[in-house]
C-alpha cells in the first residue's frame, strides 16, 4: 500500500474549516521536443508473454537490463504508440529477483502531444552503475485488446477473435536476445497465425506448442525493431466489457451501516448478430449447456455479513437473481433482463448494506479507518474489463484529516479529491472522498480502498442535536401560533 500522492498527506493536516475542497490529478512529467531516450542501457536477455486467455490481453516483459554507459543511470524508458497507451492499465514494475522490493515508481511521460509515440519512465529504486544488471519484471494489459472476425455471426455460431501484435517486443534500447510467447486458453481453437522465416539461418516461427506459441528466440535487434503479426483464435465466451462504474459508499456511525452502491454500463465487444435474435432458439440451446458469445449470467462475490441485496435496470426491479448470505460468504448471482449479445448494451444498478464492524474499526489514536474493496464487480471466468470508475466515499458530518491509501497501480489512478455533500439533515455536509480510475480490470477486485478519518464529539452529536432542535422548533411554533386568536370579536 502506497499514499496516492504527497499532497493527500499534506492536505491531511489542514484543519475541517479549511478542508473545504482539494484535489489531486495524475500529472505527465514534461519532457524536451523531440525527446528521444539516452542509449545508455542494452536488454541483454527479454522474454515477451502475452495472455489472450481473458477478454482483455495481458502482457509480461521479463528483461535482463545492463548499464552500457560510463555513468550511474536510474531511469529506463518504454515506448508505446498513442493509441496503445490511450487502452493500457495496470502499469506495474518489479524485480524479478526481489518479491519484496515492490512496485517501482513509474509514470507516462508527455514530449510532443501530437507524437505517435509516447513513453512510460520507470527509475529504478537505486542507481544502477556502470556494467551493472537488474532484472525487471513488466507488467500491463490492453482492454478493447480484440477485433471479432468474421464481425458478424449468427446466435450459435463460433466467435473468433483476432489481436495483433509485434513479434518484437518494442524497447527504446537495442535488445540482445528475445523470445515471444503467445498464450490462449487451454480450450480455445487457434484458426491461423503469421508465420515468419528468420534471414539467419531461415528457420520458421512460432514452434506450436498446444494452444501455445513461441516466436524465437532471436539475435540482436536495434532499438524499434518491430515485425507485424496476428493470431485468430476461437473465444466462445462474452467480451463483457464495462464503459462505465459508478460505486457510491455511504458510511454511518449511528446506524453502524455501510450502504453499497454501483452503477453498471455493460456492452459485450463480440460479434455482432448476423441474423435477429431467435428467442426460440435460445431457449432450446439451454437445455445442452452449450458455450455462448453472450452474457447471461453475472456473479457477485460480496463481503461477508452484506444484507438487503437488490437488482434493478432502467425499467426497475428484476426479479431474476439470488442472493445468498451467511457466516462464511456472501453471494449475488443475477441474470440480466434478456441475453446480452454482441454490440449489446444493459446498464444496471446493483446495491446492498454491510454491518460497519466489518469494514470500519476505531485506532488507538482515535481515528477511523474504513478497509473496503476498491471494486467489487462480477467475478467471470472470461475476466471483465472497466474503462472509467468513479468511486465516492460518503463519511460523517465533520470528517476531516482525511488520508487515502490504495494498492491499484497508480497509473491507473486519474484523480483524487475530498469535497461536501449535503444530503438528509444535513447541516455542514458530509466529508466525500471521490478517487477516479481507468482501465482497471478484474483481477484488481481485490485491492483495496483504505481511508483514515478523524471526528469529534460534537461532529457526533450534531444530528442528533439538529433533531432535536428541530422537533422543539415545529412544537414551539405550533403553540406559538395556536397562541394568537383569529376569532372576529363581537360588539358589546
Amino acid at each position: 500500500m502506497k499514499p496516492l500522492s504527497l499532497a493527500t498527506a499534506l492536505i491531511s493536516l489542514l484543519p475541517p474549516s479549511v478542508l473545504a475542497r482539494w484535489t489531486t490529478s495524475q500529472s505527465k512529467a514534461t519532457l524536451p521536443a523531440h525527446f528521444k531516450p539516452a542509449q545508455v542501457f542494452s536488454n541483454a536477455n527479454l522474454n515477451h508473454i502475452i495472455s489472450l486467455e481473458k477478454n482483455y490481453a495481458k502482457e509480461q516483459i521479463n528483461v535482463l537490463v545492463e548499464n552500457v554507459s560510463n555513468e550511474p543511470q536510474d531511469e529506463y524508458f518504454i515506448p508505446f504508440t498513442s493509441h496503445q497507451l490511450a487502452r493500457l492499465g495496470g502499469f506495474q514494475v518489479n524485480d524479478r529477483k526481489d518479491a519484496t522490493a515492490g512496485p517501482f515508481v513509474s509514470e507516462v511521460v508527455e514530449f510532443d502531444a501530437h507524437s505517435p509515440l509516447q513513453y512510460y519512465r520507470i527509475r529504478l529504486p537505486a542507481p544502477l552503475k556502470p556494467g551493472g544488471q537488474q532484472t525487471l519484471g513488466i507488467s500491463y494489459y490492453f482492454l478493447k485488446a480484440y477485433t471479432p472476425l468474421p464481425a458478424s455471426i449468427s446466435q450459435d455460431e463460433e466467435q473468433f477473435l483476432v489481436y495483433p501484435f509485434s513479434v518484437y517486443a518494442s524497447s527504446a534500447y537495442p535488445t540482445m536476445k528475445q523470445k515471444t510467447e503467445v498464450k490462449m486458453a487451454t480450450s480455445s481453437k487457434v484458426a491461423d497465425y503469421t508465420l515468419i522465416t528468420t534471414e539467419e539461418n531461415e528457420e520458421t516461427f512460432p514452434q506450436k506448442q498446444g494452444s501455445k506459441l513461441v516466436y524465437g528466440p532471436f539475435g540482436a535487434k536495434p532499438v524499434g525493431a518491430s515485425l507485424p503479426a496476428q493470431v485468430r483464435f476461437e473465444f466462445t465466451k462474452p467480451l463483457t466489457h464495462i464503459s462505465s462504474l459508478e460505486r457510491d459508499i455511504q458510511v454511518s456511525h449511528w446506524g453502524g451501516n455501510v450502504a453499497f452502491e454501483e452503477r453498471y454500463t455493460l456492452y459485450n465487444r463480440g460479434a455482432n448478430l448476423s441474423v435477429p435474435f431467435n428467442r426460440v432458439k435460445w431457449a432450446q440451446a439451454q437445455y445442452f449447456k452449450t458455450n455462448s458469445m453472450a452474457l447471461k449470467e453475472m456473479r457477485f462475490p460480496l463481503q461477508v455479513g452484506s444484507v438487503d441485496a437488490y437488482f434493478t435496470d432502467v425499467i426497475g426491479n428484476v426479479s431474476t437473481s439470488r442472493f445468498r448470505s451467511n457466516l462464511r460468504e456472501a453471494s449475488l448471482e443475477l441474470k440480466p433482463r434478456y441475453p446480452v449479445f454482441g454490440g449489446w448494451k444493459y446498464p444496471f444498478t446493483i446495491g446492498w448494506n454491510s454491518d460497519s464492524a466489518n469494514l470500519l474499526r476505531r485506532a488507538s489514536t482515535g481515528s477511523y479507518v474504513l478497509r473496503v474493496p476498491f471494486i467489487e464487480g462480477p467475478k467471470q471466468p472470461e475476466g471483465i474489463e472497466y474503462e472509467q470508475v468513479h468511486v465516492r466515499v460518503l463519511l460523517p458530518e465533520g470528517a476531516h484529516n482525511v488520508k487515502i491509501w490504495t494498492d491499484i497501480p497508480e497509473t491507473s489512478i486519474v484523480e483524487t479529491s475530498v469535497d461536501r455533500s449535503l444530503l438528509y439533515l444535513d447541516t455542514v455536509g458530509r466529508t466525500m472522498v471521490e478517487v477516479k480510475a481507468r482501465n482497471i480490470v478484474d483481477e484488481q477486485r481485490d485491492r483495496e480502498l483504505i481511508l483514515t478519518y478523524e471526528t469529534l464529539l460534537v461532529d457526533t452529536l450534531r444530528k442528533p442535536l439538529v433533531v432535536f432542535a428541530s422537533a422543539m422548533a415545529v412544537f414551539v411554533a405550533a403553540w406559538l401560533v395556536g397562541m394568537v386568536e383569529i376569532g372576529i370579536a363581537t360588539k358589546s
